[in-house]
């Protein structure tokens, strides 16, 4: 039974399942090229059914995240979902209206009209989906956390554990707490969009003059730089109340805004995201540490997008009672589409554990289809050329210290470059990384890179190697002092790195970098994801020619192609 998966809001996208395989998963910003896309994903469906050779006829199951007020108007009037969509990208010149929109879309989520905007939703996704030509499905529609929770739990490998997820909002509720035993997901607690975490980190990052939902990372990357303010002077700390597991904001979404504005008139911006980031670190920790004690489960799941923030993460990773953590990789709304598939999997046929060792979902590309598109470039002044070892040619290049873009095998699901679509460096050079971010990348210089390291190397170079290891970058940890000048590139200056730990060395990417640690003695290289800071992670060989001839990198490996700038 082929089962298709749909979320079609922030970030939208498509997943296809047939009994425990993960056949497809793509979002639509990497086909539209247009960074968090929130149309309705139909080039993601037509993409997996065409490249998994499936038909429209065979799915049996369309499962869509979300049917509360807000979606469905998006869904009757697009116009108003791409409206905020350049508001909130900052593509439109402000105005005191584009901030009465903004107030007006905060009170919109919190509403509550679930029998009536299902209906509506029901009837406007059956006309898309039949002329698009899907005939004799059934179609589900699912909790917005229970997808969330679905995708942790699920893919966890845990056979027991506590499921918590945090985000902005979705279907009126900001976060939930689960209990995830004998396959069954069982709901603890709900934490309503009046007290999200989420958005109040959202007005934090809007009010430091960046984009809500998309650099919630800077603001975290930024506290590092500042005077650090001890937690019985922040103001920030009493914006969150906690009994046991029960959460309580001090105002209400909009009153928060204009207190946290007030509070960032008195400090500068870098003591003002440190504040805020402290503020989620003990709250959110102290949740979780609540959770705990109350259900005695010591392995956590965690998924929504405020679970992208890799120091919180870190946190609860360390706690005493944690004994193992993992979090989804798409952990933000993205991830949507394969969680409600999944959850009409567990429906239909009972499933609720999958094997998940990688996300390589997305499309890959033969050698000759390769060798057609750097034919049909139009590109000059390159050098082509093929090679029967590209792993050995690309650490000899990393290791005179090139900067090399990376593309192989299919595409990663999910925000962080693994190794299919990345951009590779040395990881011992602050020059290199600071090139990185104002000249390739065109990023802000406080930004740090990742790194991808063989297990061997991590038990070497990490402090608090702890439960299983982080395969995803999804989780902080802090590098030992006396290894911290072999990883300056892709260390914070707080000596945390947020690495993609390797276990298994048969891929094309772990032999790179076993490779590489013949060369260097480290098993260890700088890997950010193959795009220009503001655009999706490519995904074509077409993107990757695109990309290569905007920016001053002189290597770009696309399989077994060695292309050079002369």
């Amino acid at each position: 039974m082929l089962i298709l998966g749909i979320w079609d809001g922030h970030d939208s996208g498509a997943a296809l399942l047939n009994d425990r395989d993960i056949l497809f998963a793509i979002n639509e910003e990497r086909l539209t090229r247009r960074k968090l896309e929130i149309r309705f994903p139909e080039k993601s469906i037509e993409y997996a059914l065409e490249y998994t050779g499936s038909k429209k006829e065979d799915v049996k199951a369309i499962a869509v995240s979300t049917s509360e007020f807000a979606k469905t108007l998006w869904r009757m009037f697009p116009s108003l979902k791409e409206n905020y969509y350049l508001i909130r990208r900052k593509k439109k010149d402000y105005s005191s209206l584009l901030a009465f929109k903004k107030n007006i879309k905060y009170k919109v989520t919190e509403l509550q009209l679930d029998p009536i905007s299902k209906s509506i939703s029901t009837r406007i996704l059956n006309n898309k989906l039949e002329k698009m030509g899907f005939k004799n499905y059934q179609l589900f529609f699912n909790d917005h956390h229970l997808c969330h929770a679905a995708c942790t739990a699920f893919t966890s490998g845990f056979d027991k554990s506590l499921v918590v997820t945090i985000d902005g909002i979705g279907d009126a509720l900001s976060g939930t707490i689960s209990r995830f035993e004998n396959g069954k997901l069982e709901r603890i607690k709900t934490i309503s969009g009046k007290n999200s975490f989420g958005i109040f980190f959202e007005h934090v990052t809007n009010l430091m003059n960046m984009r809500e939902l998309e650099d919630e990372g800077k603001v975290m990357a930024l506290a590092n730089y500042a005077l650090k303010i001890e937690d019985e002077s922040n103001p920030l700390l009493d914006f969150f109340k906690l009994d046991g597991i029960n959460v309580k904001t001090k105002y209400s979404s909009l009153k928060t805004y204009k207190e946290l504005k007030k509070v960032l008139w008195k400090y500068p911006s870098e003591q003002f995201a440190y504040m805020a980031q402290r503020a989620l670190e003990i709250h959110m920790t102290k949740l979780i540490q609540n959770a705990v004690k109350e259900t005695g489960l010591t392995k956590i799941c965690l998924c929504g997008g405020t679970c992208s923030n890799i120091k919180v993460n870190m946190l609860v990773k360390n706690l005493p009672e944690v004994e193992d953590i993992y979090v989804f990789p798409h952990m933000g709304d993205g991830g949507l589409a394969i969680g409600s598939a999944m959850l009409a999997n567990y429906e239909l046929n009972g499933i609720s554990k999958y094997e998940f060792k990688n996300v390589y979902f997305g499309p890959e590309y033969s050698n000759d289809y390769i060798k057609k598109a750097l034919d049909n470039s139009g590109l000059k002044n390159i050098d082509v050329r093929y090679s029967e070892d590209i792993e050995k040619e690309t650490a000899k290049l990393l290791h005179q210290g090139n900067i090399v873009l990376w593309f192989q095998g299919r595409m990663e699901f999910g925000p962080r470059a693994l190794g299919s679509r990345s951009i590779l460096a040395p990881p011992h050079s602050e020059e290199i990384k600071n090139e990185l971010n104002l000249i390739q990348k065109k990023r802000v210089w406080y930004q740090p890179f990742c790194p991808s390291m063989l297990v061997d190397d991590a038990k070497a170079l990490l402090e608090d190697l702890k439960g299983t290891p982080n395969a995803f970058m999804t989780m902080g940890y802090m590098v030992k002092k006396e290894k911290q000048h072999l990883v300056k590139g892709v260390m914070n200056i707080d000596g945390s790195c947020r690495p993609q730990i390797i276990t298994d060395y048969n891929s094309r990417y772990a032999k790179l970098l076993l490779e590489y640690k013949k060369l260097s003695g480290t098993g260890v290289l700088l890997n950010t994801s193959f795009n220009l800071h503001g655009e999706p992670l490519i995904c074509s060989p077409q993107d990757a020619l695109s990309t290569f001839s905007r920016t001053p990198a002189k290597y770009l490996i696309l399989e077994n192609y060695i292309v050079t700038k002369k």
